[in-house]
């Protein structure tokens, strides 16, 4: 149920840039997945440590490359 009200929230906003023609914007949000969530969340803090705790990781590293690859 949460998924899908996600994909209706996606649209509804990346229609919203498209009407005050944010292009960019729009492709953006279409390309946001429900998947990009958590380590998205994890990227908006500024603790490492925090940030590996929140995601469950042992290591520190594996929260940095998650954050570096997915946390845009």
């Amino acid at each position: 149920m949460l998924r899908l009200r996600f994909d209706d929230v996606r649209k509804t906003a990346a229609r919203n840039a498209l009407e005050v023609q944010d292009n960019i914007l729009a492709e953006r949000i279409k390309q946001f997945q429900f998947r990009d969530i958590r380590p998205k969340a994890a990227s908006e803090i500024g603790d490492l440590g925090h940030a590996s705790r929140l995601l469950g990781h042992t290591d520190k590293r594996i929260t940095a490359t998650v954050i570096v690859v997915l946390g845009r």
